[in-house]
């Protein structure tokens, strides 16, 4: 049997650890706990602050670890300076004071470092010495910046009309809130009596301080010839140099008077007289016959004259006296007459004859007159000139028609020439109302005319001949151009081939499709407008249709018959025609003969044309 033995567990002494002391009850059994608590100035940056006594007799690690308190910087106080040893350990002190310029307004001054590294707040209290506005003294001007800190400066100047005299002209902020006193003394600027200017009076106040004026006004008898005659005090204590100079008054020579003699003793001062004498052969006129020098340098004018003994005013021709004083007559052309060349004055010469005047008045016409238009074509007028100049005029004419209100021709051409009689060929449209307008450019007149162009025969259209068998045949034909066509149409004319047939193409024809000619078989069976035709077109005969009111009958078998076409333009009660052989429409066999009465008939290998006549004849007589 063995035995056993227990020991109570002792742990001895805590460990010590550095910068702190125990709080511990002296047991060092198991179980028991010891506590650090670091030492003033100190404080723990570890985990925790407890060691216990544990079964192995051994007390635990204390995670304790005690680091020294610090302050830091102290605080910054506005406006304050510091005396401070650099220490920031607890117990350490910072002493506060103003800085320069600022005055302590009173608070505590001294922060410490405490136990817990912190200062305690310094509550000094400091104000900026300031000094105000800088004092004014009499007739100064200041040179400042606006600041009244200490050391801050203000300079002094005298105003203008003073200067500086004696004394200190500075002034400076001082540390005890107040400006050092300058001792300028400004006095006024005397200028004195101002300087005189020889032969003149001075217009002056008495007074000589800067900005007094003086002016300076010449003597009766003297005249002012330089600049200026106003002189200033300046605030240099002088006065500006007036630059008027006065000058005795000389009227100079007299004036002179044609056909005088002047009567003088050769002095030109103010209150001089001289005489005028008129000439052998002159009379005089006038108020007075002396002169005196003025005040103004100039001799009095007078209105003598001396006039000659010329006689009656000379006469013009075509022309009126306007104004006349027995020695000069001025002339002007009476009404209906204009001036040409020449002078318009006569003049009463010293051998006592007129110098006569050379007016010519010539009588006033228009620039453009006898207007007149030729043949239709052209226009004529007389030019009135008075020059050799070239004149340029400008033509303009419009033309209308009655009969188509969209119509509108308006050209205009110009003309420029030096001749007297004119022509100008317009190409004028026929069957139109024209208002031809000539204006010369350079004597800005116009003339109008109007005229109306005549109906001219319309042309025959190409139609293209030929001979059939059949009753029922397709003509064809081309236009014509033709400005007219709202007054112009086509006939087709039927002429039944029996014995000797007369056709005249200048007979009204039958516009009525209910009338028929009863002298002769022949009738037109068709009437188409110009205006509805295109530039070809095809036509049959008897097809049985109405062309413009008119029945296009079927031609008869077995007979004869020429196919005339007709051209007709028609205006009013003018009437124009022309006429073409269009085809021949063979049943039996005949001889055609043409016989022309006022026409030219010329018959082409493609159709029959009739040209530049109104009207033609066909006899036709059975073979």
């Amino acid at each position: 049997m063995s035995l056993l033995w227990f020991s109570e567990v002792d742990c001895g002494s805590p460990p010590a650890i550095p910068h702190s002391h125990m709080l511990w009850n002296n047991s060092s059994r198991m179980g028991t706990e010891v506590v650090y608590q670091c030492n003033s100035g100190y404080h723990n940056v570890g985990k925790g602050n407890v060691s216990i006594c544990i079964a192995m007799g051994q007390w635990e690690e204390p995670s304790v670890l005690c680091q020294e308190t610090l302050c830091g910087s102290p605080p910054i106080s506005e406006s304050t300076e510091q005396v401070w040893d650099g220490n920031t350990a607890p117990g350490s002190t910072v002493l506060y004071f103003c800085k320069q310029g600022f005055l302590n307004k009173g608070g505590h001054n001294v922060s410490v470092c405490n136990e817990n590294g912190q200062w305690t707040p310094p509550s000094l209290s400091c104000q900026e010495i300031l000094c105000g506005d800088p004092p004014i003294l009499p007739h100064t001007g200041q040179v400042w910046n606006g600041s009244s800190t200490i050391g801050s400066t203000v300079t002094y100047y005298c105003k203008t009309g003073f200067y500086h005299s004696e004394g200190n002209n500075a002034s400076q902020c001082t540390i005890n809130g107040y400006w050092t006193k300058p001792n300028i003394t400004c006095l006024e600027v005397q200028c004195g009596v101002p300087p005189p200017i020889p032969h003149s009076v001075m217009l002056w106040d008495k007074i000589s301080t800067v900005g007094s004026q003086v002016v300076y006004q010449c003597k009766s008898g003297y005249h002012s010839v330089g600049g200026g005659n106003v002189s200033v005090c300046t605030a240099s204590g002088g006065w500006d140099e007036a630059s008027m100079l006065c000058q005795e008054i000389s009227c100079q020579e007299p004036v002179f008077k044609p056909h005088s003699k002047i009567l003088w003793d050769g002095r030109s001062h103010i209150g001089s007289v001289v005489s005028y004498q008129c000439d052998e052969g002159y009379r005089t006129r006038g108020q007075k016959n002396y002169s005196i020098c003025g005040e103004n340098g100039q001799w009095e004018n007078i209105d003598l004259w001396c006039e000659a003994k010329c006689g009656p005013v000379p006469f013009l021709a075509n022309s009126e006296v306007v104004w006349h004083n027995r020695s000069v007559v001025i002339h002007r052309c009476v009404d209906g007459y204009h001036s040409w060349r020449g002078s318009n004055v006569s003049v009463c010469g010293m051998s006592g004859m007129w110098q006569k005047a050379t007016l010519t008045c010539i009588e006033i016409k228009p620039p453009i007159n006898h207007l007149y238009v030729l043949n239709e074509k052209c226009v004529h007028w007389r030019a009135e000139k008075y020059e050799e100049d070239t004149e340029v005029y400008k033509v303009t004419y419009i033309g209308s028609r009655d009969y188509q209100r969209s119509f509108h021709d308006k050209r205009k051409q110009f003309l420029s020439s030096k001749a007297d009689q004119l022509d100008l060929c317009l190409n004028l449209l026929p069957v139109t109302n024209y208002s031809i307008s000539i204006t010369a450019v350079s004597a800005r007149f116009t003339a109008t005319i109007t005229t109306n162009t005549s109906l001219p025969v319309p042309p025959a259209p190409v139609v293209y001949y030929r001979e059939f068998e059949t009753p029922v045949p397709t003509l064809r034909l081309r236009r014509s151009a033709n400005t007219l066509d709202p007054i112009s149409l086509y006939q087709v004319y039927v002429l039944p081939v029996e014995e000797i047939i007369v056709f005249d193409c200048s007979s009204p024809g039958l516009s009525d499709p209910s009338s028929k000619s009863k002298s002769s078989s022949e009738y037109i069976t068709a009437q188409i407008h110009v205006r509805e035709v295109r530039t070809e077109m095809n036509f049959t005969v008897g097809d049985g249709l109405h062309y413009g009111g008119f029945y296009n009958a079927p031609l008869e078998n077995g007979r004869n018959y020429y196919i005339i076409l007709r051209a007709v333009s028609q205006w009013k009660t003018d009437l124009k025609s022309s006429c073409v052989l269009w085809a021949e429409i063979k049943g039996t066999s005949y001889v055609l003969r043409v016989s022309l009465l006022s026409t030219a008939v010329s018959v082409g290998l493609v159709a029959l044309v009739i040209l530049g006549g109104y009207s033609c004849t066909w006899y036709f007589k059975k073979t």
